[in-house]
C-alpha cells in the first residue's frame, strides 16, 4: 500500500467514526447542560465548595466564578510545584524553580499546557496526577461552560442569566469528560501505553548500555490531554514517545479525542437553540476549513522536492516511522485546528508551507473544530462578524438566530478578535528586538523567527505546540509567555460573556423575507471566507517573513 493511500484511508476512517459519534455525544452534552437534576456525586461536590448549583447567574458573576476558580487553581498548581521536593512520589526531583512553576501553572489552567521542561526529568507522579492531569479536565470544563453561556445567550431572551458556573463547571467534569477519559485510557492501555507508578528504573539499550525510563499514569493522562484539547505530554517526546503513542491504531484514537468534544458541540448547539440546521451550518465551516487543510499539510509533506525526499517518500525529517507522512500531517492539523499542542513529529522539521499552515490553523483562532469550548464560541463570534458584514452589504440591520447585531454586539465581538493578534505580534515584536531572547533561537533567517512567532502565536491562542529549536526555559520566555497564555485564555472570555448577557437581554426578531438564512451552505461559505480573510490581513506580514519566505526558498 501506497503511503499516500494509508494516509487517504486513514483519514476516511477518522470521519466515518467522528460521524458516528457526533449525534449521541452532541445530543447527550445538550441534556447534561439542560438538565435540572443533579447528581449525588456533584451534590457532595456543591456542599463541598460551598456553592448554590440553583442560583441563576448574569454575564459578570459567571465571569468573576471563571476568573476566581481559575486564579485559585494557578496557586496551587504554583504552590504544588515549588513543594514537590518535599513530597511522597517525587521521584527524587527537586521543586520547580519560580518561573517555571509560574509557566506551568498559567499553562495548564489556561488549557495551554505550554512545557518548557523535560516531563520525565522534572514532574513527579504526585504533580503529574494531582496537579496536571486535574487541570487537564477542569480547565476543558471552563472551557465547554463559557460556551454553553454563550449559547444560552442566544436561546434565551427577556433575561440576563446565562446559568450557574459552578454546576456547569461540575457537569461538563462529571458527566462529559471523566466516562469519555476512561473509555480512551483503557483503549489506550490495549493498544500498549503505560499505566501505572513505578519509578525510575534503567533498560537496557539496542548495542549495550542502559537508559533511564520512569513510568507514570500516563494512559490516562494521555486519554485527558487529548480530549480536553490539553496537550501536555508525560514526556518531552510528547505523542511521539512510545509509551504515550505507541501505534498508528493509538494514535488515530488520539486524533479521534482531540476532534470529537469540539465537532460534537455544533450539535449541543443547534439542539439548545432549537435549530439543529443551524448547527450543521457551524460544522459544515469547521469540516470545510479542517479538511481543507488537512489536503493541503498531505499534498506538501508527500511534495516530493529532491533525492532524499524520493527515498523517503515525502518529508520524513522529524517524523515517526510508525506513523508516517499521513498519520503526523492528520495530528499536526488536528492539534493546531484546535487549542491540543500535542505533537506526534516536530513541527519544525515539516517543509516551510507545511510549518506554515500548522501556524496559520492556530492564527485563524483555533475554530476549525477548535478547542472544547473555545472553538464553538470563538466560531459563533466569526459568525456574529460575518452577519455583520453581509448586513452591511444589503443596508439591513443584521440578525443571527433571532437577535440584532448592533453596535454593541460588534464591539464585543471586535475586542474580542482583536486580542489575540494584539499579544502574538507585540510580544514577538519585542522579542525580536531584544538581544537575549534572539540567543535563544537555535536557527537564524527566516526559520528562527518562525520559532518565536510560532512560540506566541502558540502560547496566546492556547495551543502549547513548540516548534522546536527554541530554548524556552529562560525567564524572558519563561515569565513572557506565561503572561501571554493567561492574557488570551480569560480576556476573550469577559467578551464573549458580556456579549451572551446582552443577547439574553433582547426579545428575538421574527424572521422576515429579508432575513439572511445561517442555515444555508451560502452563509457557510461566507463564514469560512470571512475567517480566511480576517486572518490572513492579520497575519499575512508576519507569515511572509517566517515560513512564507522560507518555503519560497526552498
Amino acid at each position: 500500500m501506497s503511503p499516500v493511500l494509508a494516509g487517504v484511508l486513514q483519514l476516511l476512517a477518522l470521519i466515518v467514526a467522528l460521524g458516528l459519534a457526533y449525534r449521541p455525544l452532541g445530543d447527550h452534552m445538550a441534556g447534561v447542560y439542560n438538565s435540572t437534576k443533579h447528581l449525588r456525586v456533584e451534590k457532595w461536590i456543591y456542599r463541598a465548595i460551598g456553592a448554590n448549583p440553583h442560583a441563576e447567574m448574569r454575564w459578570t458573576a459567571y465571569l468573576r466564578g471563571v476568573l476566581a476558580f481559575s486564579a485559585v487553581s494557578v496557586l496551587f498548581l504554583y504552590l504544588l510545584q515549588r513543594v514537590q521536593g518535599g513530597l511522597p512520589g517525587s521521584l527524587g526531583f527537586a521543586s520547580i524553580d519560580p518561573d517555571q512553576a509560574f509557566n506551568t501553572a498559567a499553562s495548564f489552567v489556561a488549557n495551554t499546557n505550554w512545557q518548557s521542561y523535560y516531563g520525565e526529568q522534572a514532574m513527579g507522579h504526585v504533580v503529574q496526577t494531582g496537579g496536571l492531569a486535574v487541570q487537564n479536565f477542569v480547565s476543558a470544563a471552563v472551557g465547554i461552560a463559557v460556551a454553553v453561556a454563550l449559547v444560552r445567550g442566544f436561546a434565551r431572551s427577556r433575561t440576563g442569566e446565562l446559568g450557574n458556573f459552578w454546576s456547569d463547571l461540575v457537569r461538563g467534569t462529571v458527566r462529559v469528560l471523566i466516562p469519555v477519559a476512561v473509555i480512551g485510557a483503557i483503549l489506550l492501555v490495549a493498544c500498549g501505553a503505560i499505566q501505572n507508578f513505578a519509578g525510575i528504573h534503567e533498560v537496557g539499550q539496542f548495542g549495550g548500555g542502559t537508559q533511564q525510563w520512569n513510568g507514570g499514569a500516563v494512559a490516562s493522562q494521555e486519554a485527558i490531554k487529548e480530549l480536553g484539547t490539553n496537550g501536555g505530554g508525560y514526556f518531552n517526546a510528547n505523542s511521539a514517545h512510545p509509551f504515550e503513542n505507541p501505534n498508528p491504531l493509538s494514535n488515530l484514537l488520539e486524533i479521534f479525542l482531540i476532534l470529537l468534544i469540539p465537532f460534537a458541540l455544533t450539535r449541543t448547539f443547534g439542539v439548545m437553540v432549537g435549530s439543529i440546521r443551524q448547527g450543521y451550518a457551524i460544522l459544515g465551516t469547521m469540516v470545510t476549513i479542517w479538511l481543507g487543510f488537512t489536503a493541503l499539510m498531505m499534498w506538501t509533506e508527500f511534495h516530493h522536492g529532491g533525492p532524499a525526499f524520493d527515498l523517503a517518500g515525502g518529508a520524513m525529517e522529524g517524523k515517526e516511522t510508525r506513523f508516517g507522512i499521513g498519520g503526523s500531517s492528520i495530528f499536526a492539523v488536528a492539534t493546531t485546528l484546535t487549542s491540543t499542542g500535542a505533537v506526534n513529529s516536530f513541527h519544525s522539521s515539516y517543509t516551510g508551507f507545511g510549518g506554515g499552515i500548522t501556524m496559520l490553523g492556530m492564527q485563524l483562532g483555533e475554530i476549525a473544530p477548535g478547542g472544547v469550548g473555545s472553538g464553538l464560541y470563538g466560531m459563533l463570534i466569526m459568525a456574529i462578524v460575518a452577519v455583520f458584514i453581509a448586513g452591511l452589504m444589503v443596508g439591513r440591520t443584521p440578525e443571527y438566530l433571532g437577535k440584532k447585531i448592533g453596535t454593541r454586539q460588534i464591539k464585543f465581538a471586535a475586542c474580542y478578535i482583536l486580542i489575540t493578534p494584539a499579544l502574538v505580534l507585540c510580544f514577538t515584536a519585542a522579542a525580536m528586538a531584544l538581544d537575549t531572547p534572539g540567543n535563544s533561537m537555535t536557527n537564524s533567517g527566516a526559520h528562527g523567527f518562525s520559532e518565536i512567532l510560532y512560540a506566541y502565536t502558540s502560547g496566546a491562542n492556547n495551543n502549547g505546540s513548540a516548534f522546536a529549536g527554541l530554548n524556552a526555559d529562560t525567564q524572558w520566555f519563561n515569565s513572557t509567555i506565561g503572561l501571554v497564555m493567561l492574557l488570551g485564555r480569560f480576556l476573550p472570555m469577559v467578551f464573549v460573556l458580556a456579549l451572551a448577557g446582552s443577547l439574553a437581554e433582547q426579545t428575538p426578531v421574527p424572521a422576515t423575507a429579508g432575513t439572511l438564512r445561517t442555515e444555508k451552505p451560502l452563509f457557510t461559505g461566507l463564514l469560512a471566507g470571512t475567517i480566511m480573510i480576517i486572518a490572513g490581513l492579520t497575519y499575512f506580514p508576519a507569515l511572509a517573513l517566517g515560513p512564507l519566505a522560507e518555503g519560497l526558498a526552498s
